[in-house]
């Protein structure tokens, strides 16, 4: 069991942050849990699903986008795994957060922090193949403003002194099944990645050093 970790988690409520929070419960993780708006219990929900009486999670009602909230999240977490996405309609949220997330993380001591973006995000060690730079291309032309914003998160990064890295994913399928997985630095060698593959690799981020400070980019083979 991992109670002796406690991990702050954004994004949590959304497709993909379900399933990692669905993992690190299974795992015994202690988590705190970033809610916009709290679950109804007993009330079916496509967008969340969680047993609120688990004495192992504390969910914190609040947005990302308020260092207040994300203050309040990370007090007592040794480690800060984000999922979080572009709301559609609201103000871009990746460089606000980063900027609450990382100034938080200072003010605690916490030097880990574990994030998502898509492969369309460029660093200065890739080498990408035609396949990646056109989704990468079609990314910038399409959703220019998104692009921008994670962009600039990724420079927030780069000029940070915490231990982050972050996880580049190719189009998510979701579900619970696991498939063979590839991880490379410079390139993303498949077209998809299942969300439990997702959830277990940010988990072993946890532990495993080898992508400090690192944009990885992890597919299904």
């Amino acid at each position: 069991m991992n109670q002796n970790i406690k991990i702050a988690v954004l994004g949590g409520g959304g497709k993909t942050g379900k399933y990692l929070v669905n993992h690190l419960i299974e795992k015994g993780y202690g988590l705190k849990i970033l809610l916009r708006n709290l679950p109804v219990p007993d009330e079916p929900s496509d967008q969340f699903s969680l047993n609120l009486t688990n004495s192992f999670v504390e969910i914190v009602k609040g947005d990302a986008v308020n260092f207040e909230d994300i203050h309040a999240l990370l007090s007592g977490c040794q480690v800060v795994i984000s999922t979080i996405g572009q709301r559609p309609g609201e103000p871009m949220v990746a460089s606000i957060a980063t900027g609450n997330i990382l100034k938080a993380m200072r003010e605690y001591g916490i030097r880990r922090y574990i994030l998502v973006a898509g492969i369309n995000i460029d660093t200065p060690f890739d080498k990408k193949s035609d396949q990646t730079k056109a989704a990468t291309e079609w990314m910038k032309s399409t959703f220019p403003t998104i692009h921008k914003d994670r962009a600039k998160s990724y420079d927030m990064l780069i000029k940070s002194d915490v231990d982050w890295t972050l996880v580049r994913l190719p189009m998510i399928e979701y579900t619970d099944q696991s498939f063979p997985v590839g991880v490379n630095s410079e390139d993303c060698l498949g077209s998809k990645i299942s969300t439990k593959n997702i959830a277990v690799f940010l988990e072993e981020q946890l532990s495993d050093k080898t992508y400090v400070r690192k944009a990885p980019f992890l597919y299904n083979i």
